[in-house]
């Protein structure tokens, strides 16, 4: 449904840079080449400022202390950083839903448990290329669930979770996966383990995740944009009382990796979550979390740490 979506959205962005460049060409600009590459700077510009709205949203609504401020070098990096990962996401990988196969298909690295991907808000599948291909070249077994209908409650889509569970460890063998979830999806990740408890989860690794609501979800859509909201500068209704229910067993079995930086979580300091593990990262966009190389390279570490010597180790593990 989302890669429907994305594809028409996709098409009207070509339209839009090709309308631009006959209107360049109409008004005096006769050579082509010019002209297209205008038109395509044109609709780069309006995803940018898509960008720059939500990085000034974010910085309205930090929370106290404001992240900590960046040089115009870094500034910029932060930016084009998140530009580049949206634009790599939204017009190329979810437009193509599909995750890296392992080298040895349906068997895992012997000693790293299955992960499971899950997605956040209005994405799908395909938004995990990055991490799906290090896990493939890794050797460990991966699966991904696509959670629709896109405006769904949380609760509504645990049914699509548990059943990607049982298939992974039909496909993979074991008795647990580690979940990986981003932004939304750790939400979704939580709500599975307040349902359905921990037996068949090691662990839970969220990235981005607005696990105190996110004040830009009270300008989003759908039944699930309202259960991360913050009305009035404090948490939706449900996840006050997810927070409530959650036993502090539960927390040990999350690592929740953020970005002070967030331009989508805001307050920022929304994604640290007590009792968790937690691990703060500078400069770094909401959709660049899952790309970033050393993001990566942390959540791969955290896969083999659990899958190797269980989760007793990640009281002396750093972040």
């Amino acid at each position: 449904m989302i890669a429907r979506a994305l594809r028409w959205l996709m098409l009207l962005q070509v339209l839009a840079a090709l309308g631009l460049a006959w209107l360049l060409w109409q008004a005096g600009l006769r050579q082509a080449a010019p002209a297209l590459l205008l038109g395509v700077l044109g609709v780069l510009l309006v995803r940018a400022l898509i960008v720059a709205r939500n990085f000034w949203h974010s910085r309205r609504f930090a929370g106290t202390p404001a992240p900590q401020p960046l040089g115009a070098a870094a500034a910029t990096r932060l930016f084009v950083g998140e530009l580049g990962a949206n634009l790599r996401t939204s017009s190329w990988g979810m437009l193509r839903p599909r995750l890296s196969v392992p080298a040895t298909p349906g068997q895992g690295a012997p000693s790293r448990l299955p992960v499971l991907l899950i997605h956040g808000y209005v994405c799908n599948r395909g938004f995990w290329a990055p991490l799906s291909g290090q896990l493939a070249q890794a050797g460990v077994a991966h699966g991904a669930v696509d959670l629709e209908p896109v405006n769904a409650g949380i609760d509504d889509v645990l049914p699509l979770v548990e059943r990607a569970i049982a298939e992974l460890l039909a496909l993979a063998g074991g008795e647990q996966v580690v979940i990986v979830a981003h932004s939304m999806g750790g939400l979704v990740a939580r709500a599975y383990l307040r349902r359905h408890g921990g037996a068949q989860v090691a662990r839970v690794i969220t990235l981005g995740t607005p696990h105190h609501g996110t004040a830009l979800a009270n300008l989003a859509l759908g039944s699930n944009a309202r259960q991360m909201s913050r009305p009035g500068g404090q948490p939706n209704a449900w996840l006050a009382q997810l927070d409530a229910d959650e036993p502090p067993h539960t927390r040990t079995l999350i690592t929740s990796i953020y970005s002070q930086h967030d331009n989508i979580v805001a307050p920022q300091d929304s994604a640290r979550l007590p009792g968790a593990r937690n691990c703060a990262y500078a400069g770094l966009g909401h959709v660049a979390l899952a790309s970033d190389p050393r993001v990566l390279r942390q959540v791969l570490s955290e896969i083999t740490i659990v899958s190797e010597v269980g989760a007793a180790a990640f009281a002396s593990h750093r972040c």
